[in-house]
């Protein structure tokens, strides 16, 4: 019976477990369908405010901003101002250390400013394989909930 609280419990675990994977799955091709490249990004017309978003954090050199699409009940992505060719964490050279670890220490700041202190991750996409669907480097901050192994 439905009426059944275990039920009840059983079909909305399925039913958020059935959303989470179609979710991913949009996720997937959107990703699929992208040619990695250099061209300008959603990104640059949100740190030149031609699209608006809230911003959690901002320096500089790095712009922290909730995503459209949150994997969880914080997800915030950390990107560089300055895309100087790191379209993703594979097109890194030596003279990306510093964003790269300004990136990092950024999602931190945020972390701890959003309350995470049980926890959190930090995922970077990278190429048609793990899923990337921008390519301007980007730090995906998701916390707030129990996260899972092995994740996608």
């Amino acid at each position: 019976m439905l009426h059944e609280p275990s039920c009840c419990c059983a079909l909305i675990s399925f039913l958020t477990l059935l959303r989470r994977q179609l979710v991913m799955a949009s996720e997937k091709e959107a990703a699929l369908a992208v040619t990695p490249s250099d061209s300008p990004t959603i990104f640059d017309k949100i740190i030149s405010r031609e699209i608006p978003h809230h911003v959690v954090y901002e320096d500089d050199k790095v712009l922290a901003f909730r995503d459209i699409r949150p994997q969880g009940p914080i997800h915030i992505l950390v990107i560089p101002k300055v895309k100087d060719g790191l379209t993703g964490l594979s097109k890194a050279e030596e003279r990306h250390i510093d964003i790269l670890g300004r990136l990092l220490y950024v999602a931190k700041l945020v972390a701890k400013q959003e309350g995470l202190d049980d926890g959190f991750r930090i995922v970077i996409n990278d190429g048609p394989q793990g899923c990337q669907a921008v390519y301007h480097i980007h730090v995906h901050v998701i916390g707030g909930r129990q996260m899972n192994w092995p994740p996608g």
